[in-house]
């Protein structure tokens, strides 16, 4: 019986991949399965990936026919996972050794429902520790306790679906795949229905997962349409949320939350190809007007200045009808 899945979607990361699939090796157990998604790489990334399909244990290679971007990807893993337990990694981010192990032993123990993990951002040579923000460690809670409140940072905005491991019976009641072509933020949509429905979890007081930041090939450097995929994201949470039976006290976090990405991204909107960048803004002002307007009011009241100001000016901004995300 396969105790473990862990899936790593791959694309063009020939460069990283090596470190990836070496701490994989790392961290095998004749009951762990590896299942390696190649989403239709044009590098040397598939050569790297038959190498280790033969060499690492417990490895199952999946190819893509053509790139469907990650969250499809780590969907296509999902199908294919046998474990009791399932896990996820990028392919361009690696483990310390023995790690799976501990975080297993963790969540057997506790018997929830999944477990979130702290992680280590590198960038370049600096390295930073990255915490999840829920103050209690190693006790089982309830997952929409965690959700709230919403003027600081909760455990629904920490969306890595690899700090993590969750139970397989949350795969069987449908909580685990994620929105089929999301380029990005496909993480939160997906971490928001897991606090509104899971059970229950637990954070953990371990580290083990390295995260890349700033590679060149990741879309959070690109400034292309693909970008734009947060809105499609946010407005899935948005309108699940709206149907909750708390949504009376969940929505003014799911807009709050929507508003500040909406101001981060046109705070760096240089970065974004101008097509790009008059799309983002259009898009975003026709975003605001879905959002429930007296809890949209209320989140503009409680931001600082300059955000309000700049997200009050766009919701000004006139769209067509046939504005979507």
């Amino acid at each position: 019986m396969v105790k473990l899945s862990v899936i790593v979607p791959f694309y063009n990361v020939q460069t990283y991949a090596p470190d990836t699939l070496r701490s994989l090796r790392a961290n095998a157990r004749e009951d762990f399965e590896f299942i390696l998604v190649d989403d239709c790489s044009k590098d040397g990334t598939p050569e790297l990936l038959e190498r280790a399909e033969r060499d690492l244990p417990g490895a199952v290679l999946v190819r893509h026919e053509q790139n469907g971007g990650l969250a499809t990807a780590r969907n296509t893993g999902l199908d294919a996972a046998r474990g009791e337990y399932l896990t996820f990694l990028d392919g361009d981010d690696w483990l310390a050794p023995g790690y799976y192990e501990q975080v297993l032993a963790a969540i057997e123990g506790l018997g929830c429902d999944f477990v979130r993990t702290d992680h280590v951002q590198c960038t370049n040579r600096a390295r930073s520790i990255h915490r999840v923000p829920v103050g209690r460690r190693n006790v089982v809670l309830n997952p929409r306790d965690a959700i709230l409140p919403s003027d600081r940072s909760t455990s629904v905005d920490y969306a890595f679906a690899w700090a993590g491991m969750y139970h397989r019976r949350l795969l069987d009641d449908g909580l685990l795949h994620f929105r089929h072509g999301l380029r990005t933020a496909e993480d939160r949509p997906w971490i928001w229905k897991l606090h509104r429905e899971a059970s229950s979890f637990a954070v953990l007081g371990m580290l083990g997962v390295f995260y890349r930041r700033g590679v060149a090939s990741s879309l959070t450097q690109i400034g292309d349409v693909r970008q734009l995929d947060f809105i499609r994201a946010f407005d899935q949470v948005i309108e699940e949320t709206a149907r909750d039976k708390d949504a009376a006290r969940l929505l003014p976090k799911a807009v709050r939350t929507y508003c500040a990405i909406i101001s981060h991204h046109l705070g760096g909107i240089e970065r974004f190809e101008p097509a790009v960048a008059r799309k983002l803004r259009t898009m975003s002002a026709a975003a605001m007007k879905r959002m429930p307007q007296q809890v949209l009011n209320e989140a503009l009241d409680a931001m600082d200045y300059d955000r309000a100001a700049r997200l009050r000016k766009l919701r000004r901004r006139p769209v067509g009808p046939e504005v979507a995300a």
